[in-house]
């Protein structure tokens, strides 16, 4: 190579973007998915020994999956072959499997196949590349967005390992930045720039762990802030903003603001107010917050503050947040609102709250009583012959399958935790309890 071909390709190398020189090499880059590449993961190991079998890499955009694929690539002795399903067809496919081939003839090489965005393929195209994944003429690698369990055909995916790549923590962007700024050969490390806090919180959270919106958010900051390779700057708050177009929303999520948010949230629920409920919903959500965090405060409001009033709240929490495990943002926003609503707009009770703080607090001061004789369970003669289980009366037995008899310790004998409230279908659990009451202090004034 002389002094024109290395000035070249380095004016070359330094014009491709900024996420793509950045590109992990080898597992040892590899920033995040410890349970997919961490020491001794199949994964890993499979690279390192050269093993690599068929597998679906599924995750969100940005997580690593093509850059998983490449690593892989380049550790493995076999023919590589990248194939992108958006602008290949059978044809192409046909073609793919003669060298394929070709290969295994005359040196004796397998291929691995890596085919991006493998739901785009249809029907036809998947079945062309099954007998060969089969035969194990082709080693299979695909990346999706998608399910695989609804995206690749049943007898392809039987034959393939799912991997599952998570989507970036905001732990994982701040790391990848960070190495790209510092990186001299192919990251900014020339422009000796500062990459202030705030900013670098501001590109992980709106990059939505995707490392490679963070990186492209970080080129177009950086060239805001220094213009050449002598020039020293610092990348603010400011430039990220002017670079992504987008005000980052003041929020720590370890912080103040995290805390005064899901406050806001909560006490909007507690008061009944969905339109309160769903601005801050919305204010956490565009800041960055965890939504899983969110679902998780949602089902333990259900239980804190409706209880019993709409038992159905507690499934609508619970349903939300699997449906938004199921889609992703941003289609599974809707079923968080979706949730706050019905919750704000749920009859309010914490009676079980307090009915669970009051038996704590009983627990703690009476320390372990003895479970009365009639309850306790008697598998064994010795156990009958000193009384347990003597007098249960079994409930079914009776009318309306009540009977009116102790539970509790002797200790706690009448002592009563739970008071519903008169909201919802406590009431109704109210008229019930009381009734089951009254016939108790009866039967225990009639035993006096």
């Amino acid at each position: 190579m002389d002094l024109f071909d290395y000035h070249s390709q380095k004016d070359s190398y330094g014009q491709r973007p900024l996420a793509e020189r950045m590109r992990p090499r080898r597992l040892a880059e590899f920033i995040g998915q410890p349970q997919v590449v961490g020491e001794g993961s199949l994964v890993r190991l499979a690279a390192e020994q050269d093993r690599v079998f068929s597998m679906i890499l599924w995750g969100p955009p940005g997580c690593g999956k093509t850059t998983l694929a490449r690593i892989i690539a380049a550790d493995t002795r076999s023919h590589f072959v990248h194939f992108s399903a958006v602008l290949s067809g059978v044809k192409e496919i046909r073609a793919v499997i003669e060298a394929a081939r070709e290969q295994q003839r005359l040196h004796r090489r397998r291929t691995v196949l890596f085919v991006d965005e493998i739901h785009r393929f249809n029907k036809a195209q998947q079945d062309a590349f099954l007998h060969h994944v089969e035969s194990g003429l082709i080693t299979l690698i695909g990346a999706t967005t998608e399910n695989p369990s609804f995206e690749v055909i049943a007898p392809l995916l039987s034959r393939c390992r799912v991997i599952t790549l998570n989507r970036l923590t905001d732990e994982d962007l701040s790391a990848i930045a960070i190495r790209a700024v510092n990186d001299v050969e192919r990251g900014l490390g020339r422009m000796r720039l500062i990459l202030e806090d705030e900013a670098l919180a501001a590109i992980a959270r709106l990059a939505d762990g995707d490392a490679r919106s963070a990186l492209n958010s970080l080129e177009a900051a950086a060239s805001l802030a220094g213009d050449g390779a002598d020039a020293a700057g610092r990348i603010t708050l400011a430039h990220v903003q002017q670079a992504v177009q987008k005000k980052a929303l003041l929020y720590d999520k370890a912080g103040e603001s995290h805390y005064n948010l899901i406050s806001a949230l909560h006490k909007s629920l507690r008061g009944s107010d969905p339109d309160a409920a769903l601005y801050w919903l919305a204010r956490m959500l565009s800041a960055g917050e965890d939504p899983f965090y969110i679902a998780r405060r949602m089902v333990r409001f259900a239980s804190e503050d409706i209880g019993n009033a709409d038992p159905q709240a507690l499934g609508v929490a619970m349903d939300a947040m699997e449906a938004y495990r199921f889609l992703g943002a941003p289609e599974g926003e809707l079923a968080l609102a979706q949730a706050a609503v019905y919750l704000a707009t749920a009859p309010k009770s914490n009676s079980i709250y307090r009915a669970y703080g009051d038996v704590q607090a009983a627990v703690a001061s009476a320390g372990s009583l003895p479970v009365p004789l009639h309850i306790r369970n008697a598998p064994t003669a010795l156990m009958k012959g000193l009384g347990y289980g003597r007098g249960y009366q079994y409930a079914h037995d009776f009318k309306e399958a009540f009977v009116p008899q102790d539970y509790l310790p002797e200790e706690l004998k009448g002592r009563v935790f739970y008071r519903p409230s008169e909201r919802g279908y406590e009431k109704t659990v109210r008229e019930r309890l009381d009734r089951w009451r009254q016939l108790r202090r009866k039967a225990s004034d009639g035993d006096a």
